[in-house]
């Protein structure tokens, strides 16, 4: 959590003193689209936040969230909708770019990397290795994701080849080619290793090429997660339609 929102959600001066409505107000309104918002998400009921109209008969409206209210995480166009029909309606704008992580060892950055994925609208998410993983950082977008296991990497691959599809590993062993000046497939599969190890040998021998990321500082490597939104938004540049964004 932002630091800076963690203590301005205590809405109190540096003088331990309450602040005023107005400064309050002020406060909430600094908060960025990214950062976690002490108001509440979503919607409340239909009938309080659109008073005097009718229900919708739109089917793709969950008739519960219409009485209950939407605090899910999802991008206001879907408010009130069905799960069912967010993911197809997603599923006519998904990109043929498809995310795999290795989970042999370490599973704490995949729930990140699905919540990316679904973000960026890619096809699937391919977890290699265990079936299980930790759901919590992915927010609940997996839901709305579309998901697949591989038994180990041999399988990954031989279902990319069949399915049309380029895979490209990223990490920063030696030989790697930068990602800053590599043009990535359109029809792509990113695949990523675990905390540590980083992509098995297996994987990369199964790749077109292995891409790193420029590092500046000292640190010997970027948190996979992290890694996983920086390769994923090197495919949107060059590769998605801004226009069909949110």
């Amino acid at each position: 959590m932002n630091t800076a929102t963690s203590s301005a959600s205590k809405t109190l001066t540096s003088h331990n003193t309450p602040q005023s409505e107005v400064e309050k107000a002020e406060s909430e309104q600094s908060v960025g689209p990214t950062e976690w918002n002490p108001r509440p998400v979503g919607l409340g009921p239909w009938a309080e936040e659109h008073p005097g109209q009718p229900l919708p008969d739109d089917p793709r409206y969950d008739p519960v969230l219409l009485a209950e209210g939407d605090r899910r995480n999802v991008v206001d166009h879907y408010r009130y909708w069905r799960r069912e029909a967010i993911v197809e309606d997603l599923d006519t704008k998904r990109h043929p770019l498809h995310i795999a992580i290795e989970n042999f060892e370490n599973d704490a950055n995949i729930g990140t990397v699905v919540r990316t994925a679904n973000a960026f609208a890619a096809s699937m998410v391919h977890i290699v290795g265990r079936s299980r993983w930790n759901r919590r950082g992915a927010m609940v977008t997996d839901r709305y994701q579309h998901l697949m296991h591989h038994p180990d990497v041999d399988h990954l691959l031989k279902w990319a080849r069949e399915n049309g599809l380029v895979v490209v590993a990223i990490d920063n062993t030696p030989g790697c080619v930068p990602l800053e000046t590599t043009d990535l497939p359109r029809n792509c599969l990113l695949l990523f290793g675990q905390e540590g190890p980083g992509v098995t040998e297996a994987a990369q021998q199964g790749a077109l090429m292995t891409c790193s990321i420029a590092q500046f500082g000292s640190t010997r490597s970027i948190n996979a997660g992290v890694a996983a939104g920086i390769a994923m938004h090197a495919w949107i540049r060059q590769h998605a339609d801004y226009g069909n964004s949110w």
